[in-house]
C-alpha cells in the first residue's frame, strides 16, 4: 500500500484543518535504550504527513514531552502539537503554570492544542479560565478535553467560554465502541471533533481472527484494518463519510519508523461493506448507554 498520497484532514470547529492520522507518545521515553528509535519514529511520521503529535505532562513524568521536543527540533512549524494538563494541576493558575512547564520540556513557545487530561475535582470553570488566559496570551492556539462523556461536555459548553472546546480525546476502537451510542452523535451535532486514542487497543486487537481475515483480503496488516475502521467513524460534523475520507482523528503510538510507515498505510485502505459487516458481527455496536472507558 503506497503511503505517499496526501494526508486527509479533519476540520476543527475553528475552521483549522488537522491531519486525520497523527502520532501518540504514551509509553514513549520509558526506556533509554529505545530513545533514538522513538525519536526517529516521530520524525518519520512528520515526513509522512502525520504532523499532529500528541503528548502529555503525565507521560513518563514529562520525559515524553522532552523526547517529542527533541524530535521536532528545527521542525516546530511543521507540527500541530498537542499536550495535556493533569486534572490535579487544572486550576486557573495551575493550568497556566503546567503549560509553561510543558513548553519548557517541549522547547517551544506555544501549543497548538491543550487538553484537560480527564475530569478531576477542580471546577471546570477554573480550567476554562486558565485555558482562556493561555489563549489570550498566545501560549495556546486551541483547547479541548479528554475522557469526557456527554454529561461532562454538556456542563462544559454551558459555562462562559466553554463552547470554545475544539476536541474531545477518548478511548475508541473496535473493542471499545461505547461512544457510538450517544457521545459521538452528541459531539457531532455540536461540532466537537473526536480524537481516538489507543485505536488498536495497545496492540491487543492485532491477533483477532476476523481482523486478520479482513487484512488478508486487502493484503494489509491488522493494524491498518483497525486504524482504517476508526478513521471511517463519524467523529466530525458536516462530512458525508465517503469511502476513503476519514472523519475522525486518531493518534496511535508507534515506536519505530517501520511501525509508523505501517500506520500511514491505513489512510489509503478502504474497507468494503462486507468487511464492515464482518467487523460489526465480531465487535457489535452498543445497544445501550455504557460508561466511558479509559486506559
Amino acid at each position: 500500500m503506497d503511503p505517499r498520497p496526501a494526508m486527509p484532514n479533519v476540520v476543527l470547529p475553528s475552521g483549522e484543518a488537522i491531519p486525520a492520522l497523527g502520532q501518540g507518545s504514551w509509553h514513549m521515553a520509558e526506556a533509554r535504550s529505545r530513545r533514538e528509535e522513538e525519536i526517529s519514529a516521530l520524525r518519520a511520521g512528520i515526513e509522512l504527513g502525520m504532523t499532529l503529535i500528541d503528548t502529555a505532562e503525565m507521560y513518563a513524568d514529562g520525559a515524553a514531552e522532552e523526547l517529542v521536543g527533541t524530535a521536532i527540533e528545527g521542525r516546530r512549524d511543521e507540527v500541530f502539537l498537542v499536550s495535556k494538563v493533569l486534572p490535579s494541576n487544572a486550576s486557573a493558575a495551575g493550568t497556566v503554570e503546567a503549560c509553561q512547564r510543558s513548553l519548557r520540556r517541549l522547547g517551544t513557545d506555544h501549543l497548538d492544542l491543550y487538553l484537560l487530561h480527564w475530569r478531576g475535582r477542580v471546577p471546570l470553570a477554573e480550567t476554562v479560565a486558565g485555558f482562556d488566559a493561555l489563549k489570550r496570551a498566545g501560549t495556546i492556539r486551541h483547547w479541548g478535553v479528554s475522557n469526557f462523556d456527554v454529561s461532562d461536555l454538556a456542563e462544559l459548553i454551558g459555562l462562559p467560554g466553554g463552547d470554545d472546546v475544539q476536541v474531545n480525546q477518548v478511548l475508541y476502537n473496535l473493542s471499545r465502541r461505547g461512544p457510538e451510542y450517544d457521545l459521538l452523535p452528541w459531539s457531532q451535532d455540536r461540532g466537537i471533533v473526536t480524537m481516538a486514542y489507543s485505536p488498536v487497543e495497545q496492540g491487543r486487537l492485532l491477533k483477532h481472527p476476523v481482523i486478520n481475515r479482513v487484512a488478508a483480503r486487502h493484503a494489509a496488516t491488522p493494524a491498518q484494518v483497525a486504524l482504517s475502521w476508526v478513521l471511517g467513524q463519524p467523529g466530525q460534523p458536516g462530512q458525508p463519510g465517503q469511502p476513503g475520507q476519514p472523519r475522525m482523528n486518531a493518534v496511535p503510538k508507534a515506536g519505530t519508523p517501520a511501525h509508523v510507515l505501517e500506520d500511514r498505510g491505513a489512510v489509503t485502505l478502504e474497507l468494503t461493506g462486507t468487511d464492515l459487516r464482518e467487523l460489526d458481527a465480531a465487535f457489535p455496536p452498543p445497544v445501550r448507554k455504557e460508561p466511558l472507558s479509559m486506559l
